[in-house]
């Protein structure tokens, strides 16, 4: 997983009829773009963010995933 800041994390629910948790990554914490990262969510809270296999990084347009 690579992320630079202005990426989207998007969590998927973990059950049936939860909705997606998507957030602004705002700091990589880890080297050369690896995780922990350091979210802001919707709802403006942030928190440190080790994300497993049910995330994806979404890249804004006009940026290419690297």
């Amino acid at each position: 997983m690579h992320a630079v800041v202005g990426d989207r994390l998007r969590v998927h629910g973990r059950a049936a009829g939860t909705s997606d948790q998507t957030s602004e990554i705002i700091e990589v914490r880890g080297p050369d773009g690896a995780p922990p990262y350091l979210v802001r969510h919707d709802d403006g809270q942030e928190a440190l963010v080790f994300p497993g296999s049910d995330a994806l990084v979404e890249h804004p347009q006009g940026r290419e995933q690297t």
